[in-house]
């Protein structure tokens, strides 16, 4: 046990460290929220004044709203079926052998390191070739690829960490095996479950290039902002949309982040 009591004691070039990446990583974010409070239209120090009005006029934009709307809905069908999908698919991934799951899984993997250019351009040309009219359902589509890798790897710990004891008893008590996934399983992996559907909501909801090659005449929020930002005069506005989408993303990510703990077992330290 004393070799492991090194690891509690402080560790102050770490902590600098650990501080000065924080500072460079959100320092320029920071800036958002403070010029969103500007009353002036042009981004400089001082502060010309302290206003809402920003905030309000947001609500006032029937096309914002519009937008939102189509993030909303398309974030919510995107969460509900990479999650319905990645379900089964970490399930097989942690408990079954089977051949050539190593190349099956790098390649489901693939979009989390692909660009996101590279991925638009090549949806955009098969929907194309297949015909398909761009709309709000082949930005869904597109939303898909790229939140499926996620929801796999969010769910795929639980899986694998799960204690199998509690099926074998459900088994040993008469149960099939799809009611003891009903009845054990599931609800036990439930936190690890609604981490994912709000990991996924929040990656779609601010997906960007996805929406810029596959949006037709609905444009998403994303899609908005990147149409605003030609009008100087509407910046302080996306500065004040931009903090309530960073405090919406927090919020859900710390929220994900803390499901995806419960009923994890802690690491306990030993002596071996």
């Amino acid at each position: 046990m004393a070799r492991y009591a090194g690891f509690h004691r402080p560790n102050r070039p770490l902590a600098v460290y650990a501080a000065v990446f924080s500072i460079i990583l959100y320092l320029p974010i920071l800036f958002i929220p403070i010029f969103s409070f500007n009353s002036g239209v042009y981004v400089k120090f001082p502060l010309e004044g302290f206003t809402f009005n920003w905030y309000w006029d947001l609500f006032q934009r029937e096309p914002l709203l519009q937008a939102l709307w189509n993030s909303v809905r398309v974030a919510c069908f995107v969460s509900v079926l990479s999650t319905l999908i990645a379900i089964p698919a970490a399930l097989a991934i942690a408990r079954y052998r089977m051949p050539g799951k190593t190349p099956a899984v790098s390649f489901i993997m693939l979009p989390l390191v692909l660009p996101g250019l590279i991925m638009g351009v090549a949806l955009l040309t098969l929907l194309n070739r297949m015909g398909v009219t761009l709309s709000l359902v082949t930005v869904t589509i597109g939303h898909m690829v790229i939140c499926l890798p996620y929801a796999i790897s969010v769910l795929l710990p639980r899986f694998i960490g799960f204690n199998r004891s509690l099926e074998e008893a459900s088994a040993d008590l008469g149960e099939p095996p799809l009611r003891t996934f009903w009845r054990v399983t599931l609800p036990c992996n439930m936190p690890g479950i609604l981490a994912c559907l709000l990991m996924t909501f929040t990656i779609s909801f601010d997906e960007f290039f996805m929406a810029f090659f596959l949006s037709g005449a609905q444009s998403t929020l994303p899609m908005y902002i990147w149409g605003q930002l030609r009008f100087p005069q509407d910046f302080p506005s996306l500065l004040a949309l931009s903090t309530l989408i960073i405090l919406f993303s927090f919020v859900l990510i710390f929220a994900s982040l803390r499901l995806a703990k419960i009923g994890q077992p802690a690491q306990q330290e030993t002596g071996r």
